[in-house]
């Protein structure tokens, strides 16, 4: 099989899992698509999938589609975002469709909620153990003082100050970028330092 052909076939697998495992909107995607793309493929560091997740929460729109492309792309450029986000939204779509007429039916259920009950904390689970994994990478590159005082920040301004979420995600992007370039430029001179 070529490489273009197994990539492909990669895409389509991974994104149709994300979009029919995925239930509970897009957040509840993210776990899954990070354990395709970083452990399954390897196609992403985690490292890199927590920056390309930062920059897809800044954007407008669904946050999964905005990852199934960004990794369709990277892997195979246009036409692999195109497979991926279709990928991604086909299962959903079709079981719309399929499933519609049911709704009604099954609306007052007792079952059907029980289930919806049953899948709540589960995805409450893989929500916080995403925060956990990344409140853990920005203590372990900012330091312990720094991250908890970023943490703490974050909390403020959204639950306290209530400050638009988009906002926050752009003031800091904004930190991020002078942080990376000060950390930048601080090991640059100490390399022309050490040079003799």
């Amino acid at each position: 099989m070529r490489p273009a052909q197994k990539d492909y076939i990669e895409i389509i697998i991974s994104m149709c899992r994300t979009g029919i495992l995925g239930y509970g909107g897009g957040p509840s995607v993210i776990p899954l698509i990070r354990h395709d793309a970083v452990i399954r493929y390897k196609w992403l560091s985690d490292e890199e999938f927590g920056e390309t997740l930062a920059l897809a929460n800044a954007l407008p729109g669904p946050i999964a589609t905005k990852m199934a492309a960004y990794l369709g792309y990277k892997r195979r450029g246009a036409w692999g975002a195109i497979l991926a986000v279709t990928s991604h939204i086909l299962p959903s779509v079709l079981a719309m469709i399929l499933l519609l007429s049911a709704v009604n039916y099954l609306a007052g259920s007792k079952i059907v909620k029980g289930m919806i009950a049953a899948v709540s904390p589960v995805i409450a689970v893989m929500l916080g153990v995403m925060a956990y994994e990344f409140a853990k990478k920005a203590v372990k590159g900012l330091g312990i003082a720094a991250g908890v005082a970023f943490m703490l920040l974050a909390l403020l301004l959204l639950e306290v100050l209530h400050v638009h979420p988009a906002i926050v995600i752009v003031l800091f992007l904004a930190y991020g970028s002078v942080h990376y370039r000060a950390v930048a430029g601080r090991r640059k001179q100490g390399q022309k330092e050490g040079t003799p």
